[in-house]
């Protein structure tokens, strides 16, 4: 296609690299030149030598490559493609509650806004959350802003005492568990692989529960054929790619982020073209912001 051809040309002019997240279209995820979840692009983003990053996801995203990577331009094909849940918790709730508890630790989920990551002690990703929190040397842990993922580590880890926010993800809060049953009755072979920002009765149901990464990894490592999945449609792209003669079923109303949906490739070459709106955050909240996405990286190691 040309506009493929016109991208790779813009890349090598701008000294480009273009990441994206699982859930955009497969013509977009064609052409990236990294693929993943939060947690390997946050990683990948700052060993790249390339001076300008690409984002192909929400606004979360390209503010987390902006602040592990200062001294790079981080451009998004779609400026209004954004997370609802990013802004489903408050500086000042996050007071209220340090005040309450001395021994609070503060654990943002990197599908957060620059301003909430701010307040925190860690960033954490669906992949590590679980390792991380178990790591803190706090009891009380405080995890901003999916009430969802929370409820799941805080059965992973009983041992804390896990503060549970009132946010979600619409698209993985969608998620019917009526729509789940119906579809175990017609495939009783099928796994069910879920992503913890499900609803409970759903990921009760899960015999796979964990991040985006990890049940694309759980499939291709399970001698199943079925499987129904609990997360993102996008993730149907790589699971058939990489598990030919499996076979793979979503709910019937269909989980699809319609931000993710926002990036296409007209946007991507438009945004290399002109490149005039990279993403800027204020120095001093960059600073701020910009520790607990380290302390996320280091503890993950």
């Amino acid at each position: 296609m040309e506009i493929i051809q016109e991208i790779e040309e813009l890349k090598r002019e701008r000294d480009a690299v273009i990441l994206a997240h699982y859930y955009v279209e497969p013509e977009i995820q064609q052409i990236a030149d990294y693929v993943g979840d939060s947690f390997f692009l946050s990683k990948k983003a700052v060993e790249l030598p390339q001076k300008t990053i690409v984002f192909c996801g929400v606004a979360f995203m390209g503010e987390s490559a902006r602040l592990l990577n200062p001294e790079k331009t981080v451009l998004l094909p779609d400026s209004l493609a954004d997370c609802p849940m990013a802004h489903m918790a408050s500086p000042d709730t996050i007071q209220e509650l340090r005040q309450q508890w001395e021994d609070l630790a503060v654990v943002c989920y990197i599908n957060s806004t620059a301003e909430l990551k701010a307040c925190a002690d860690v960033c954490v990703t669906s992949s590590n959350v679980v390792e991380i929190v178990r790591a803190l040397p706090q009891h009380h842990i405080l995890l901003v802003p999916d009430r969802n993922l929370a409820r799941y580590v805080a059965e992973q880890v009983p041992e804390k005492h896990i503060i549970l926010p009132t946010g979600c993800c619409p698209t993985h809060d969608r998620i019917e568990v009526a729509q789940v049953r119906t579809l175990k009755e017609q495939h009783p072979d099928a796994l069910v692989m879920a992503h913890p920002e499900c609803p409970p009765e759903v990921t009760a149901l899960a015999d796979y529960l964990g991040s985006t990464a990890g049940i694309l990894h759980a499939v291709s490592q399970s001698s199943a054929s079925s499987f129904i999945i609990c997360t993102e449609y996008g993730i149907r792209y790589p699971l058939m790619r990489d598990n030919p003669g499996k076979h793979f079923y979503f709910p019937e109303t269909t989980p699809i982020c319609p931000d993710m949906k926002r990036i296409t490739l007209e946007k991507i070459r438009a945004v290399l073209t002109d490149g005039d709106t990279p993403v800027e955050l204020a120095p001093s909240l960059c600073q701020a912001a910009r520790k607990p996405l380290d302390r996320m990286l280091q503890l993950a190691r």
